[in-house]
């Protein structure tokens, strides 16, 4: 049987390690490190699509026969993007901005292997409607779920489901940050047998 790939999945992000585990096949985890600012007037899409091959790309050059996964998310409202709130205070008015809204959850996803000089970039959108709830319903969310380190501050494969009226995605795990069903396919194209031998 024709052995498999190595796989690195370029990130330190505990869901997207537990997201990709699922699909049984033997992998390793590296961070990159990268500057994560958006540039000056930078869209959405283009900041999504350089973070993501962004991280894939540090990780290739260092285990060039590797596959490598970056993958990155940005929230979209009206354009503008909304990261990481990283405490408290900017968590409550990341969703008090979002109160009765419907935001886009870009997901982007990319495969890279530097020995053959090939990259393949895909983005998933999904979108988020927000229910209008009171202050105090945020703060008690905010102070159980703790979602500092999530886009959006919605976190919603815990108890952030409940900030949310409607998601609308042809890939459902990619709000949580890997998009499952693209990123098979994108596996299976390059060589991966998945599931794995037993």
């Amino acid at each position: 049987m024709k052995e498999q790939p190595d796989l690195i999945l370029a990130s330190s992000s505990k869901y997207r390690k537990e997201l990709l585990s699922r699909l049984g096949i033997p992998f390793t985890t590296s961070s990159p490190s990268i500057d994560e600012t958006p540039l000056q007037g930078e869209s959405t899409d283009a900041l999504i699509e350089r973070l993501s091959n962004q991280k894939a790309a540090v990780i290739a050059e260092q285990f060039p026969s590797a596959w490598v996964i970056g993958s990155d998310q940005v929230a979209d409202l009206n354009g503008v993007a909304i990261g990481k709130p990283g405490t408290h205070e900017n968590a409550l008015a990341q969703l008090k901005m979002m109160q009765g809204k419907t935001v886009t959850f870009k997901t982007g996803l990319c495969l890279m292997q530097h020995a053959s000089n090939r990259s393949i970039y895909i983005c998933i959108p999904t979108r988020v409607r927000f229910h209008e709830l009171e202050d105090a319903v945020l703060e008690n969310y905010l102070h159980i779920e703790k979602p500092y380190d999530c886009a959006g501050s919605a976190k919603s494969e815990g108890m952030g489901i409940i900030l949310l009226s409607k998601i609308k995605s042809n890939d459902p795990t990619a709000l949580i940050g890997l998009p499952l069903i693209a990123l098979t396919g994108l596996l299976r194209t390059v060589g991966f047998m998945i599931p794995g031998p037993a």
